[in-house]
């Protein structure tokens, strides 16, 4: 039983970590890219407006960031919970 207990856990944790993880990727990608674009296209990047810049790359590397960042996450989970092995 308690092995189905710490299964329960680590999943909810697991599912926690995907859903912040893709709320910050859909503020990024779909915010800063469309929503907050006229704010962010008075602040200039490599002579790109910063709201077409998050549009075309942006949120592309955030993406890759947050792929790495969930790897790690998901590295102390496995710890955690003794998935490591």
């Amino acid at each position: 039983m308690s092995s189905n207990k710490n299964a329960k856990a680590y999943w909810r944790e697991n599912i926690r970590y995907v859903l912040i993880l893709l709320s910050i990727w859909f503020l990024v990608s779909y915010g800063a890219g469309i929503i907050f674009k006229d704010a962010l296209n008075s602040i200039r990047i490599g002579g790109f407006k910063l709201g077409f810049w998050f549009a075309q790359q942006g949120s592309m590397y955030v993406f890759v960031i947050l792929i790495f960042i969930y790897v790690r996450l998901m590295n102390k989970l496995d710890k955690k919970y003794g998935y490591d092995k």
